[in-house]
């Protein structure tokens, strides 16, 4: 499944550079291990054309949910897919 999320500029530039490879949402999509991720780039209530992580595509690669975090939501860790490998991707 691909889910389309939209994250605040600040914390896109974080994932663009490597330094946050994990989100924390609500889980009110059902989010899995090896589902897609692709973000759209908000900075406020507006849209930011153009921003690198808006061409990438993302794997969860891990789901947490209890242990602290609060019901309903879950972290989950994402790490880059090529487009291209999308479909090669899902085998894994």
């Amino acid at each position: 499944m691909e889910h389309k999320l939209k994250i605040q500029l600040p914390f896109a530039d974080a994932i663009c550079k490597g330094y946050k490879t994990f989100e924390v949402r609500e889980n009110d999509r059902g989010f899995q291990k090896g589902d897609f991720v692709r973000f759209t780039v908000r900075d406020g209530a507006f849209d930011v054309p153009h921003h690198p992580l808006s061409s990438r595509l993302y794997r969860i690669s891990y789901v947490l949910s209890g242990w602290g975090i609060k019901e309903g939501y879950v972290v989950f860790g994402i790490y880059d897919v090529p487009e291209s490998l999308k479909e090669d991707a899902q085998c894994i």
